[in-house]
């Protein structure tokens, strides 16, 4: 049982020095044990280890390279039942916590995405990045038949157990959909349930942002695995 809150972190000392209580205070009302898990770049680039231990975070040096080798290691390392991953620059309201922890456990999900495109949900990004978005987004839906409004943001809980049985290949954002994707084929015959909670996307408080949605676009155009999962034997997505 429990929660695991992941925090995936690249010279973001000063955020998580005001992210980290905001965390604790919310996840306590979640009633559940509960991890905070901060998965550092692969060398030290700022203090954050030194905030991790002032908070009693676990602080984690990623074991691979790219964001999607920080997610890997941040499913290797984690302890509890629960696994909700968020940015660690501030754009995901902590306060959100409880909501989707709620969904999650009463709507029995498989994955509850802290959403900027159901009813209810905001996001303050440009105008341009916005319409790329949602375009990027329908494409997910229709090509990848994953039923969810907002599959390209990593605000979401998961079940840690289903996370560390599937093989990750990605190495950029694209793990976001991958991860989607594997555990949607280890359901079999039955579909992955995805809730979503609306939340009011902000931008990051210090520093300068790394999303780079058009970085993320090409990254998932030119990865193979992604355009062949439906013909891909299932022994090869799951560790065995």
């Amino acid at each position: 049982m429990g929660i695991s809150v992941v925090l995936l972190a690249y010279k973001e000392e000063e955020n998580l020095r005001v992210l980290l209580p905001q965390i604790i205070e919310e996840v306590e009302k979640c009633n559940e044990e509960y991890e905070i898990l901060v998965v550092d770049t692969m060398k030290p680039l700022d203090n954050t280890k030194g905030v991790c231990e002032e908070y009693g975070a676990r602080y984690i040096n990623q074991e691979e390279p790219g964001f999607g080798g920080a997610f890997r290691t941040a499913i290797k390392y984690a302890n509890k039942s629960k696994f909700l991953i968020m940015d660690s620059d501030g754009s995901h309201p902590p306060k959100c916590i409880p909501a989707i922890h709620k969904m999650f456990v009463e709507d029995k999900c498989d994955v509850v995405i802290g959403s900027r495109y159901v009813k209810g949900g905001v996001t303050n990004d440009a105008k341009s990045s916005q319409i790329m978005s949602h375009m990027l987004n329908f494409a997910f839906r229709i090509c990848l038949g994953l039923h969810a409004n907002d599959l390209s943001t990593d605000y979401r809980m998961y079940h840690t157990k289903q996370l560390k049985k599937v093989k990750l290949t990605c190495e950029n954002y694209d793990v976001l959909e991958e991860v989607l994707l594997r555990l949607k084929l280890n359901k079999r015959d039955k579909k992955l349930k995805i809730g979503e909670v609306p939340i009011n996307f902000q931008k990051r408080m210090y520093g300068e942002s790394k999303r780079q949605l058009l970085k993320f676009i090409i990254s998932y155009i030119n990865h193979r695995d992604l355009h062949s999962f439906p013909t891909r034997r299932s022994s090869d997505l799951f560790v065995q």
